[in-house]
């Protein structure tokens, strides 16, 4: 059986090659355009699993996390028949024990957000569609079992704060978040919930790349830019680990919302 995921490239990895290239494809959603064009690829071999990418800031990283249009990004993998999303980011850190150059598989988040579209459903219906445990459960064990296979550090769970961007936050605003959030960053949400909407397994791989400003020493730019290279290497070693596994991931729970809700 092939397997079709979604990835959705985020700092530090969109140039990754973790698969073969064999077409890309322009999509027109209801929603406007998404970030690029999708790149169309296989892992392993003709046969094995269908990968579509789609770089989150667009090529060469030039929209930032406030303009991303994550309406149009979510639909058109759905549009493309993907049903599981993996979807590392770059993220700083709350805790000394979220130490730089580890990897954060988030199970919740917190929405610092504003001015962002963050559903699809804006009326006549009224929908309300559960997020209680917004990423999927299935991916994130998964993944979290692979980190632990390939000894890479790891946290099996997380709770990532989004902000809205494109500024880093403040010193007190950082001290703030740490007394609820275990890591910070600016695309987590609406992806997460957006995904939920539309009944597709979604699973965070936060690359924790710095201290956030809480620290007294907060990391300078030059350690960014290293641990996201180092990071991107991780995050490849799991994704393609992962895309031998997903035939055998079974999820009922993320479209259950869906049924839920009234669908």
């Amino acid at each position: 059986m092939t397997v079709k995921v979604g990835i959705i490239g985020g700092s530090g990895i969109a140039d990754a090659g973790f698969f073969n290239e064999v077409g890309r494809k322009s999509i027109e959603t209801p929603y406007g355009k998404p970030s690029g064009e999708y790149i169309l690829g296989e892992v392993g071999g003709a046969g094995k699993a269908e990968v579509i990418f789609l770089p989150r800031h667009g090529p060469g990283h030039k929209t930032p996390p406030h303009k991303i249009n994550y309406r149009a990004n979510i639909w058109g993998f759905k549009e493309l028949g993907v049903d599981k999303l993996i979807c590392p980011s770059a993220v700083g850190s709350l805790r000394e024990d979220y130490r730089p150059g580890e990897i954060c598989l988030a199970d919740q988040f917190i929405d610092w957000t504003r001015g962002r579209e963050l559903t699809f459903y804006d009326g006549p219906e009224v929908v309300h569609v559960s997020v209680a445990d917004p990423y999927c459960e299935s991916l994130r064990k998964m993944l979290a079992g692979i980190c632990e296979e390939q000894n890479i550090p790891h946290h099996p769970t997380g709770t990532m704060v989004v902000i809205a961007g494109p500024r880093f936050s403040t010193r007190a605003e950082s001290k703030m978040f740490r007394n609820y959030a275990d890591i910070i960053g600016m695309t987590g949400v609406p992806e997460a919930q957006l995904a939920r909407e539309l009944g597709i397994c979604y699973a965070n791989l936060s690359m924790i790349t710095d201290y956030d400003v809480w620290a007294e020493k907060p990391v300078n730019v030059s350690e960014v830019i290293r641990t996201m290279k180092e990071n991107a290497g991780k995050i490849q070693t799991i994704i393609e680990a992962a895309i031998g596994r997903l035939a055998d991931v079974e999820c009922k729970e993320c479209r259950a919302h869906l049924d839920e809700a009234g669908f």
